[in-house]
């Protein structure tokens, strides 16, 4: 059975209660039974921080054996080398994904500083970017 690492960053955990109109009414918590519905062959563990350390800690633990880690960075997206360089030094491909289409937002949420070391970015469908994250991880990869 394949194993996808869900992770989200910081703010991610009041999703459904944070800004609605930006990130929908759904927490992720809520969330996560549907995708694991939706994938029953691939072992879905999901992971939440606010803390960049903690990030970067779990991705070390989880990134040499995961297929693949799917990744919202929330605000550290823009901002974290450090994010940068462990999604390189890892071997699990990342996909970052993002709820909102980031580039129709603020100016400084339009760079990223995360995906230049990124298989792929997906940005703008809500909380289904995770299932298209997870589909691209899947799909015409068998290991």
């Amino acid at each position: 059975m394949k194993k996808i690492l869900i992770v989200n960053g910081p703010n991610l955990n009041l999703l459904g209660r944070r800004e609605p109109g930006i990130y929908g009414g759904t927490s992720f918590e809520d969330y996560l039974p549907q995708l694991r519905q939706r994938f029953p062959d691939v072992e879905l563990e999901y992971y939440q921080s606010n803390v960049e350390g903690e990030l970067i800690n779990k991705m070390q633990q989880e990134g040499f054996t995961a297929h693949g880690i799917v990744l919202n960075a929330g605000a550290y997206t823009h901002t974290s080398v450090a994010l940068h360089d462990c999604i390189r030094a890892i071997k699990s491909p990342v996909v970052e994904v993002h709820i909102s289409n980031v580039h129709t937002r603020e100016e400084f949420r339009h760079h990223s500083m995360i995906s230049a070391a990124c298989r792929g970015v997906i940005c703008g469908f809500g909380l289904d970017s995770y299932r298209l994250a997870i589909e691209a991880l899947t799909m015409g990869s068998e290991e």
